[in-house]
């Protein structure tokens, strides 16, 4: 055992050499003479994809500086309440939070930890936003020698003005002028204790919401968080006496919901959405913080084409001008989105997100979630069955000659034979549009007039998880999926423009597969940052598969429902979609070049929940193969003016015919007949019989059906694709007409589903 001597002065050595190391980088680090760019912000610049500027925008010009009088006394203490009581009396650094700090870097994560205001201030006014270990050191000793050379006060008031509030805004004079269009010295208490929990973040706390940084800042999440800080804010400042009884009461009697975000210089029409998806594609690629990007010096190199973006604009304004009429009742609050992506590459050369942030239009309806795309998810259905086949193939494909019975209010069967059941076990029965009896129709047939019932059927028996699977693996957000029942082969998901753009053009490039990007290159100040290379292009499914689903899209233009889309003029496929309710109408296509999704819908502006279109545009319903796919072949034709006619590949056969439970044999004469096509004659083979169910020995493979959850059982959620019928229109009843839940009706202002929300 070591004598006491030994260990005494080990322990003595050990507390002097801390002492000298601090005493040596107190001595080193001086106060830097100059503001960091925090302080000096500036714009970021945008350009288009040819590098021609886009649009300069950023926090350059929303920045003052106010004396310590203009800042109200109420700000100052709820600042001081709400992060640092101890600030008139403590030395101006916190030793337990730079511990925690560097306990934190010890375990491999960051160094962030609890920060005086002093020390804030530092790193504002002289640090980067690094978390380093070099970094704290300095916002250390730098926090020291501030605390000598200035007032406390004069330290609180470069806190407050050069502290980011969000929206752009740096200081509390911006902050106060954005939110409340008002001088900060006019602030009242209550205003002043809700900007002080804009400092915890304002990509949550801003009840505008934050949904394209965040698909969790929803406004309904930030406004929740931001009421319960500023009413946590308000009673720290009356325990700590910085407010009266009174005033804490007159405080507290209402949130003071701030006004709404307003268009910045440069950024109207679809400038606005452009920047929104650029800039939130650049912070998901990169380390940069939102507070670090909207203190401007970089320059976003974007995908984006100005004459294709001019061109999808204009196709929107003239086909809503012929068609709506906003002094309708009916045609209030119809909003468009869409984009336009590369096959083979992923790029995003033109989106529409709205009528402008200078019309008060926030959302990017382009990269939105909550609205469903109907029987646009039929194509993933069909491309599951031929690549993976039904339980009663073993494994192998199905071909698009097979028959399912497409007849109006049909019993669902699962693998076992027995019938889906509701919630309350009577079973559950699929409509189409009309009572068309169809009989056994190919599914060939069932898409060009976009039947329901036989993609009900077929994807219960490929199985639902394969059918998300292929969507999945060809573009679509595993975040924007509904419930795995019945339903979800008719379009109860809620992928954005974007996705749907992207998954689709999975088929044009004959399976292969890119994310979807809109940033090429980001320099700061001239360097280059690492991180925006373009998505690596991988096969999603099998060639044939893709071309097989396209040679059957191409019928749904030239037979079915999307037949507007023929006066494109050149070889083109792509599906019809319309929702449950007529809450949505979508046309998805694309030649070779482009693929192009086009979303419409009616929205509550104060609920955020989608609305029927039944009389909208003085019609019926909307379906997505008239107004939507009007949109598209208007601005298709523009977009691809002058480009040749490549056409696609040819489909080779495909699969077996593995008609559905019940089908007549098949004739060759009625097969050839019913599926001719110019790429493809399917050859008829015989109808396999379905196996029986499990028994307790076998082992249920991830994929089979026959061994469902019992959860999963009860059909569609309400939201379902319909689009059949041959008019290209339609409703999905849900499983249980008492239900009144609405999934995917409430878009909620975000991106959850979109182009970057969640893993995919």
């Amino acid at each position: 055992m070591p004598s006491w001597k030994l260990v005494s002065g080990l322990c003595l050595a050990f507390f002097g050499g801390l002492v000298a190391v601090a005493g040596i980088g107190y001595a080193m680090v001086s106060v830097p003479t100059e503001e960091n760019a925090a302080a000096l912000s500036e714009n970021n610049v945008y350009y288009w994809e040819d590098g021609t500027q886009m649009v300069a925008t950023g926090s350059g010009q929303n920045r003052q500086n106010i004396s310590f009088d203009r800042i109200p006394e109420a700000m100052r203490w709820a600042v001081i309440s709400a992060e640092n009581k101890s600030f008139y009396s403590d030395s101006g650094i916190d030793p337990m939070g730079i511990a925690r700090a560097l306990g934190n870097m010890a375990r491999g994560g960051d160094t962030q930890g609890g920060s005086t205001i002093t020390q804030q201030f530092v790193k504002n006014t002289y640090l980067s936003q690094e978390q380093t270990l070099s970094r704290k050191f300095k916002e250390m000793f730098i926090s020291i020698k501030v605390g000598t050379k200035l007032s406390k006060d004069e330290i609180l008031q470069g806190y407050l003005n050069t502290s980011y509030y969000g929206r752009g805004a740096y200081g509390i004079q911006a902050a106060a002028q954005t939110y409340y269009g008002k001088d900060a010295v006019d602030l009242t208490p209550s205003e002043c204790a809700f900007l002080a929990a804009l400092l915890k973040g304002p990509t949550y706390y801003d009840p505008a919401g934050n949904a394209s940084i965040d698909s969790s800042a929803t406004p309904e999440a930030n406004r929740k968080r931001s009421e319960e800080r500023w009413a946590w804010i308000l009673e720290q400042m009356h325990k700590d006496e910085h407010l009266s009884t009174a005033e804490y009461q007159e405080a507290i009697k209402r949130y003071p919901m701030p006004q709404g975000r307003k268009a910045t210089k440069g950024m109207t029409g679809q400038i606005s959405y452009l920047v929104d998806t650029a800039k939130r594609y650049v912070l998901k690629n990169s380390d940069i913080t939102e507070a670090q990007f909207d203190q401007g010096g970089y320059q976003i190199y974007t995908t984006f084409e100005k004459e294709k973006v001019e061109a999808l604009a204009k196709a929107v304004q003239k086909v809503e001008k012929e068609n709506i009429d906003p002094k309708r009742e009916l045609d209030q609050h119809v909003q468009f989105g869409a984009a336009t992506v590369k096959p083979k590459d992923g790029a995003i050369v033109a989106l529409y997100g709205g009528a402008g942030y200078e019309n008060g239009h926030f959302n990017n309806n382009a990269d939105t979630s909550g609205v469903p795309v109907g029987s646009t998810w039929k194509p993933f259905v069909l491309a599951a069955a031929m690549q993976h086949g039904t339980y009663k193939t073993n494994g192998v494909g199905v071909s698009p000659a097979s028959k399912y019975n497409g007849n109006d209010h049909l019993k669902i069967l699962d693998n076992d034979g027995s019938y889906v059941l509701k919630k309350d076990n009577t079973p559950f029965f699929q409509e189409n549009e009309s009572d068309k009896p169809w009989g056994y129709i190919t599914l060939r047939k069932a898409m060009e007039q976009s039947v329901n019932t036989p993609f009900v059927q077929l994807g219960m028996d490929v199985g639902m998880a394969r059918v998300a699977d292929v969507a999945q693996k060809s573009g679509i957000l595993k975040t924007s999926f509904a419930g795995l029942n019945a339903s979800f082969a008719l379009g109860t998901s809620t992928p954005s423009a974007i996705r749907m753009a992207d998954a689709y053009a999975t088929f044009a490039a004959s399976g292969k597969q890119a994310d979807p990007y809109s940033v090429t290159e980001v320099k700061y100040r001239g360097s280059e940052l690492p991180g925006f290379e373009k998505p690596r292009v991988k096969q999603a499914m099998p060639e044939n598969v893709a071309n097989n689903v396209t040679d059957v899209l191409e019928n749904v233009i030239e037979n079915g429902t999307a037949q507007h889309a023929k006066e494109l003029g050149r070889r083109a496929a792509g599906k019809t979609g319309t929702t449950d309710e007529n809450k949505s109408a979508w046309f998805v296509g694309y030649t070779q070049q482009l693929s192009t999704s086009v979303a419409m819908f009616r929205e509550d502006p104060k609920s955020h929940k989608l609305l029927s279109m039944n009389g909208t545009a003085g019609k019926d319903s909307i379906h997505g193969g008239d107004i939507p796919t009007q949109v598209w072949t208007e601005f298709m034709k523009a977009a691809l003016k002058g480009e040749s006619d490549p056409g696609f590949p040819k489909a080779e056969k495909i699969g077996e015919v593995a008609d559905g439970v019940g089908a007549p044999s098949p004739t060759p004469t009625e097969t050839e007949t019913e599926e001719a096509s110019p790429s493809a004659t399917p050859t008829p083979t015989e109808t396999v019989t379905a196996p029986p169910s499990p028994t307790e020995t076998e082992t249920c493979g991830p994929f089979d059906f026959r061994c469902r959850d019992e959860e999963e059982e009860d059909g569609g959620t309400g939201n379902g694709g319909a689009d059949n019928g041959g008019t290209d229109g339609g409703v999905t009843t849900s499983p249980d007409p008492t239900e009144t839940e609405d999934p995917g009706g409430t878009r909620g202002g975000g991106n959850g589903g979109g182009l970057f929300g969640g893993s995919g």
